[in-house]
């Protein structure tokens, strides 16, 4: 999910690298997420765009209905939709707060719920893409890093929940990355020792990688796990 843009862009193209086939989901921008999956055909892969709100249960069902239409089987959901928006206290409203929630959170819920629909008795995946902020907890972010929080709970609860069907669920919690939204934010600068608080300035290339393993049979003893990847001590 979130898979035209960012670190979701880049976990597309390289599990598509690794032989998957691919739907990349988007929200609004169909353009980009034909150029990402233009990107991963031209190199040989296998991919489709596919639209819809990961908020929206109706959207889900039809997500995965294609998906299913025109890949054939689901063996990986990464849960990668999000947003992220700076909220101090005096900031915090209702709309903030169900904005965060309804993508960060509930998208995870319901695209998970959904996926076990369609993985077959071999089992599957499902790796989640959290934040590091849900340990680190930096100020004015208090909604977001909720948020992070309640996918690292989900995460654990998913595993333990569904490890009889031999569905592994874990986490990948990324430090500072590289993307659109981090150099908008004017986050994205030349690492230096200041900027190692939240982890060095990595790039979505990294965090895909890592997703990539746990989404592999390499890692079929990992499961119900948080993993910090922010290329530098937490």
């Amino acid at each position: 999910t979130g898979a035209s843009k960012g670190i979701g862009a880049a976990i597309a193209r390289t599990l598509a690298a690794h032989g998957a086939a691919v739907a990349v989901n988007y929200s609004s921008s169909r353009e980009a997420a034909e150029k990402v999956v233009a990107g991963i055909t031209a190199a040989g892969g296998k991919a489709f765009a596919v639209g819809g709100d990961v908020t929206k249960k109706a959207d889900i069902e039809a997500i995965f209905a294609k998906s299913k239409e025109v890949l054939g089987r689901l063996d990986i959901l990464v849960n990668n939709a999000g947003i992220y928006a700076p909220t101090p206290i005096g900031a915090i409203t209702e709309e903030a707060f169900h904005r965060h929630f309804n993508l960060n959170v509930l998208g995870v819920l319901l695209a998970s719920q959904e996926a076990v629909k369609y993985f077959s008795t071999e089992g599957g995946v499902i790796v989640n893409v959290s934040s590091v902020v849900a340990a680190f907890c930096p100020p004015g972010l208090s909604v977001y890093n909720a948020t992070k929080g309640a996918v690292d709970s989900i995460t654990r609860t998913f595993a333990r929940e569904l490890a009889g069907r031999n569905i592994r669920v874990n986490s990948v919690n990324p430090g500072l990355i590289a993307t659109e939204g981090t150099h908008a934010a004017g986050f994205a600068k030349p690492n230096t020792e200041e900027s190692s608080a939240l982890g060095l300035i990595g790039e979505p290339a990294a965090i895909a990688d890592i997703v990539a393993f746990l989404a592999s049979p390499d890692s079929r003893w990992i499961n119900g796990q948080v993993h910090y990847a922010t290329g530098d001590l937490l």
